[in-house]
Formats: C-alpha cells, sequence, structure tokens
C-alpha cells in the first residue's frame, strides 16, 4: 500500500523504535490496527497515515459544520412557517419517540445551564442526527408500535421546500445522501479511520447537497475548505483500499 503523504500540514518524521513503542502504546494497538494493516505491519507508515487522516479528518470539518447549520436553520424554518416556532412541541407534526426523546434532553440542557429553552436554544443544541432523522419515514411513536409519517406530516406541507435548488427531488431523495453524511461526520467526531474512503466523493456530495439548499453557502464552503487541496497534495488517489 502507498500511505499518502506530502500536503503542506502533514510532515514526514523519522520515528525510532522507543518513540514508536510509546506512541502505540498512547494511541492503543486497538486504534493503531487498522492503520498498521493498511501500511503493511510498517509502524512508521502506519503513524504517518494516522497523521494524515487527523489533518483530513480536521479538514472535513469545516464542510460539514457548513451543511450542518444550513440544514438546521432551512428545516427550522420551513417547520416554522407550517407549525409555529416552537413547532418541536405542535403534536401535528408527529415526532417520533426518538426526536421526542432529544428534545427534552436539549430542552433539559438548556435548563440545567439556566438559558430560556426557546426556540433558537433548541435548534443549536439538536444535533445533526436529529435534523437528518426529519426527513427519513419516521420511528415509532409508542410502545404500541405506532409509527410517524413523516412523508404527510413534515416532508410534503414543509421539508420539500427546505431543497428549493433541486427540483424534483423526493423525501428519499434528499435523505440518502445526508445520512451518508452524517455517518462521516460521526466518524470523524469519533476520530475513526476515513482515509479508506473516496473522500473525493464526500467532499463533492458535501457541496452538492449544500447547493440544494443554498447555492450561497456552498460558494461559500468551496472556497474555504482545505479537503481538495489536501488530496491533490498528497498520493491519496494513488493509495491501495482494503
Amino acid at each position: 500500500m502507498t500511505v499518502p503523504h506530502g500536503g503542506g500540514e502533514v510532515n514526514s518524521f523519522a520515528w525510532d523504535e522507543n518513540a514508536l513503542d510509546e506512541l502505540e502504546a498512547s494511541f492503543s494497538s486497538e486504534r493503531l490496527s487498522t492503520y498498521i494493516k493498511a501500511a503493511q505491519a510498517d509502524r512508521a507508515k502506519a503513524l504517518h497515515l494516522y497523521t494524515w487522516n487527523t489533518a483530513i479528518s480536521a479538514a472535513f470539518y469545516g464542510p460539514l459544520q457548513g451543511l450542518e447549520v444550513a440544514l438546521r436553520n432551512a428545516v427550522h424554518r420551513r417547520l416554522t412557517e407550517c407549525y409555529g416556532p416552537t413547532w418541536y412541541d405542535d403534536p401535528a407534526t408527529g415526532l417520533d419517540r426518538a426526536c421526542l426523546d432529544r428534545l427534552v434532553v436539549a430542552k433539559t440542557e438548556a435548563e440545567r445551564t439556566g438559558q430560556a429553552p426557546g426556540p433558537p436554544r433548541i435548534v443549536a443544541a439538536l444535533s445533526f442526527g436529529f435534523w437528518v432523522s426529519l426527513l427519513g419515514p419516521g420511528g415509532r411513536i409508542d410502545p404500541t408500535g405506532r409509527r410517524a409519517n413523516y412523508e404527510m406530516t413534515l416532508w410534503r406541507p414543509a421539508l420539500r421546500r427546505v431543497f428549493l435548488h433541486r427540483n424534483p427531488l423526493t423525501r428519499k431523495q434528499a435523505h440518502r445522501p445526508l445520512d451518508g453524511l452524517r455517518k462521516l461526520r460521526n466518524r470523524i467526531a469519533h476520530h475513526e479511520p476515513i482515509f479508506a474512503r473516496n473522500l473525493l466523493e464526500d467532499h463533492r456530495r458535501i457541496l452538492e447537497v449544500t447547493g440544494w439548499i443554498s447555492p450561497e453557502v456552498r460558494k461559500w464552503i468551496e472556497s474555504h475548505s482545505r479537503v481538495a487541496a489536501l488530496l491533490a497534495a498528497s498520493d491519496y488517489a494513488a493509495k491501495v483500499r482494503f
């Protein structure tokens, strides 16, 4: 395997065996095992790959943040138009149990820190996963197995208008790429390997989906993103996936 190298921020460094032993103990053998396998048991190359993975993960943070903020504000705006500013408290939205539980946590945390649990605080506290889930089919509402129907309560009356720059678009077509990007974000947040993914495609998808919501936000992300430059400055395209 060819380990990605280059890219300005990721510099080569010669590690002696004692340093490699200490770094492996600090990061844990379990965490480094994926990198060691990819580097064909060469610990120095594995550590370099780990460093590169950290750098590219950091580069993805800005584009994913831009998408997340654009999505949550657009969803909040459309649901406010339909159900009012505290739409999350309106039974007509038909939110499932998982969403309602997340809202309880957000409200409780706001009260614990002495903040008013109004829309600005609640909207900011809810995770990317929460907003993406509103584009899904909806989960269970109660222990009887009754399920939410987000197609009828959220998508048709409100959320289809979140993506005005991509028509026609079905709920499933909106949810699928966003759910994939949610999983990418979670991997990055948990410091997991992402180097074996098609990162060029991931970056392209972030820009594409953001453009469905706001072409101007897409342009802003594209103008500030370091992902393409970091990938271009490495031998990323030549590496072997496993």
